[in-house]
């Protein structure tokens, strides 16, 4: 009996950490079992208890925290502290800008999906709504791609409606002559534009993310508030913001452009300002600011200011035409029609006014710009680019119904469905990832690992998106022109990839380097703790870190063999969402004991293993992603119709996912380590995430061509021209055409087939011929007979390309390239 009752321990120990039971629990357990296995094998009464004082003894140690600190915990303290890398002013100030959100639950182990389901459905305003459909619809009517893009700007007559109708303005609130819309709105307006251009999008959105507005509204003084805001709301200021350095690059802490504290003259009086000297580059709307923000790095050697000559990261307001400014020449950003370029300045005096906030916010810039880069991340990258994916999807699978080959539509071959399947799967997740975390700003969060995670996923995705629907539609793509409708978007997808932290770094170095800390619910109080030297802290930080990883090991573990059968989902959850979020929560425990022990075990040289660290923000991500995927099924009443494409993305979530994990597995250092993350953690009965099945793939991809509500709402406020000779308009008209022609072609090729009409050679007839002869043989009637004629009018619209003069000079349509502006 005795040793039957051993057996009892480890599930006994497993049961206790999976429910993150207290340390009591444990003692009197502990304390229980070993009693009860005394008796059993008769033990003598002194050996019984002598091992129970002994158990109690130690239990006792960890059961009391005055002791437990004495006795245990100040040594590992002493450890921790002497280990803790050193941290910069702007590293600090990074790792506790914004908020920690739902990414916190996936880091966790436990995610509260109740939570998630909970937060309010992000909607538009009913004046959102009217913008988005009347005064966006008109500035794509207004806006010509091929146009803008030969002239190297948006004519005269776009940036005028872009100003007169408050686009610039959008986030400015309306006591300053702003809309004062939503993060849902400006996400909303800036993803129609993309679907249509670059150009508008791009300008709309600059001056309502990373900026100036973004800036004062947070931290300008009342006096710059009254001055730029409603300026700015009426387009009578264009602003930039100049943080890039050439030498920096992403690392913006180490901008080298520096300012020095001083006397000089501005107005005809002497002040106390700064002489700064700056070069900055790719700087968006540089070439047509009127004011642009300025990030450098300011210092006091006299202590004009006060005691410390380092104050730090300083932004400031500065008008192009003060003196000593140089606006200069513009870059083409993979010949984008949106203005860029760099701004520079030598030794150019500036009053402390100009300092965004006033002097008492000078050396504060490197948190006010983590505080608000959420907005750049968070909105408007991620919604450009599910424009583009939205356009995409719309017109690719438009084109994969209309074009055929071998008498087949491609968009019915196989290969061609792998595409058609990734662009829909990726354009919907995306969407949900975009809308979701637009909500998340709308409810006051600044989620700075989200915004990360959607910057990088939401761009990669759509490259994939873009690049798949390129390889569709053929030659037709590679032609640039007027009737080219993917070759812009395929030139600028890098300018995302790049753009608001380069992807490479975004994912080796924020993802997990940053979330590890920032998300983590116990590794930020330990370092506070070991900085401010507070034992008591630390105590309670480390021994609930201890128990948090041991029950997530558990946790993984149990749910690992049973499948995640027995994990709880939320209450009133659709029957076909059950399954992954059993298998999410499974994932998450996983991941958070991988992400202890790589930390627990690298420490401080995990930040320089950036392929590990990559891979452990990819789960993260994937979860993040999938989290949204369920959400908007959710918040959109659960259509049924749109199954296919959540369960593409909530698999390909999970495959990815699982990819990640295996590949921190097979690269982790200690390799006993990575032998129990395999086959205890994560997969103690083998890989469980498949990729989305061929079957599943192919019902997305006839999504795309068959018209339905799910490809409206896939493909929501894609602007749609209604000109014909525009690609897109072509392509909308030939795509009903052919699905009314289909029954025709069939009704011909079941007569061919019974031998009642005989095609013949029909010489130089055209393709379209035998339809002529099928009416004059009474196979087809006249009516037949015209939608027949009139897909195929609309067919050679949408397959012609454009073609040039063998001697057409680029060059020729393209605006002179300006010298740089300077003060007068």
């Amino acid at each position: 009996m005795a040793y039957w009752f051993l057996v009892t321990l480890p599930p006994l120990v497993v049961a206790l950490a999976y429910g993150r039971a207290p340390f009591f629990a444990w003692y009197g357990v502990g304390l229980g079992w070993l009693a009860a296995l005394a008796w059993l094998a008769g033990w003598p009464s002194a050996l019984a208890a002598g091992a129970l004082v002994a158990l109690g003894g130690v239990g006792a140690v960890f059961l009391l925290p005055a002791l437990r600190r004495g006795v245990v915990t100040a040594g590992i303290f002493k450890a921790f502290r002497k280990a803790l890398p050193s941290m910069s002013q702007t590293e600090k100030d990074a790792l506790e800008a914004g908020t920690v959100w739902w990414e916190g639950e996936l880091f966790g182990g436990r995610p509260d999906w109740q939570r998630l389901l909970a937060f309010p459905k992000p909607v538009l305003s009913d004046e959102e709504q009217r913008f988005l459909d009347v005064e966006t619809t008109e500035l794509c009517r207004l806006t010509r791609d091929w146009e803008c893009t030969q002239k190297q700007d948006m004519p005269g007559e776009v940036w005028r409606y872009i100003k007169d109708q408050g686009f610039l303005g959008m986030i400015i609130p309306r006591e300053y002559g702003g809309k004062g819309f939503s993060a849902l709105a400006h996400s909303a307006v800036v993803t129609k534009l993309s679907t249509r251009s670059s150009a508008p999008a791009v300008t709309v959105m600059v001056p309502n993310s990373l900026g100036p507005a973004e800036l004062l509204l947070h931290y300008g003084t009342p006096e710059q508030k009254n001055h730029y805001l409603p300026r700015l709301a009426r387009g009578q200021e264009i602003p930039a913001f100049a943080l890039t350095s050439p030498w920096a690059g992403s690392d913006a802490a180490a901008i080298p452009d520096a300012g020095v504290v001083c006397k000089g003259m501005y107005q005809g009086r002497e002040v106390l300002g700064m002489r700064v000297s700056f070069d900055k580059r790719y700087i968006t709307l540089a070439p047509v600011c009127t004011v642009f923000g300025l990030a450098f790095r300011l210092f006091d050697p006299q202590h004009l200011l006060g005691e410390v000559e380092d104050i730090g990261i300083t932004c400031a307001l500065v008008p192009h035409d003060h003196p000593g400014v140089a606006i200069g020449r513009r870059h083409l950003p993979l010949n984008a029609v949106w203005m860029n370029g760099p701004i520079r300045g030598k030794d150019v005096f500036m009053p402390l006014e100009f300092i965004i906030g006033g002097p008492a916010m000078a050396g504060q810039g490197w948190r006010m710009l983590m505080e608000c880069l959420a907005a750049g991340r968070s909105i408007s990258l991620p919604g450009s680019n599910t424009g583009m994916q939205k356009m995409t999807a719309r017109a690719v699978g438009a084109y994969a119904r209309v074009r055929y080959q071998f008498k087949t539509a491609v968009g019915r071959f196989e290969g061609v469905e792998e595409a058609l399947a990734r662009i829909g799967g990726n354009t919907w997740l995306s969407d949900a990832a975009r809308v979701m975390t637009a909500g998340a700003i709308d409810l006051g969060e600044k989620p700075s690992v989200v915004s990360a995670i959607v910057k990088y996923h939401v761009t990669e995705r759509a490259r994939q998106t873009v690049n798949d629907g390129m390889d569709v539609i053929g030659g037709k793509g590679i032609c640039l022109g007027p009737q080219n409708f993917l070759g812009r978007a395929y030139q600028q997808i890098p300018v995302a990839i790049t753009v608001e932290g380069a992807n490479i770094l975004t994912r080796s170095l924020i993802l997990f380097g940053q979330g590890a800390i920032r998300c983590h619910p116990y590794v930020l109080k330990e370092m506070h703790a070991a900085r401010e030297g507070d034992l008591a802290a630390f105590d309670a930080a480390l021994w609930g870190h201890v128990g948090f990883s041991v029950s997530n090991a558990a946790r993984a573990l149990v749910m690992g063999l049973s499948g995640a059968r027995f994990v709880g989902v939320p209450q009133g959850a659709a029957p076909d969402t059950r399954h992954y979020y059993k298998q999410l929560t499974r994932m998450s425990a996983a991941f958070a004991f991988t992400a202890d022990l790589a930390m627990g075990t690298l420490g401080g040289s995990l930040k320089r293993k950036e392929k590990l660290s990559a891979r452990l923000g990819d789960v993260l991500a994937q979860m993040y992603l999938a989290s949204c995927a369920l959400k908007r099924f959710e918040d959109e009443g659960r259509q049924a119709a749109d199954l296919p494409l959540l369960h593409w993305a909530l698999q390909d979530c999970l495959h990815k996912a699982g990819e990640a994990f295996e590949g921190v597995i097979a690269n982790f250092p200690n390799r006993l380590f990575a032998a129990f993350l395999r086959r205890v953690v994560v997969f103690p009965l083998g890989k469980p995430w498949a990729p989305p099945s061929d079957q599943l793939g192919q019902d997305v991809a006839r999504l795309l061509i068959e018209p339905s509500a799910t490809r409206d709402r896939l493909s929501a406020d894609v602007y749609l021209p209604t000109d014909l000779e525009e690609p897109v308009a072509a392509l909308e008209a030939a795509f009903r055409a052919t699905v009314e022609a289909e029954p025709v072609e069939a009704k011909l090729r079941r007569a061919i087939k019974a031998g009642h009409f005989k095609p013949g050679l029909m010489i130089g007839g055209g393709v379209d011929a035998i339809y002529t002869a099928a009416l004059e043989a009474g196979v087809i009637t006249h009516d037949e007979h015209a939608i027949a004629m009139r897909r195929g009018a609309l067919r050679d619209k949408v397959i012609r390309v454009d073609d040039f003069p063998y001697d057409f000079d680029l060059r020729a349509a393209l605006v002179d390239v300006a010298e740089p502006r300077k003060a007068a």
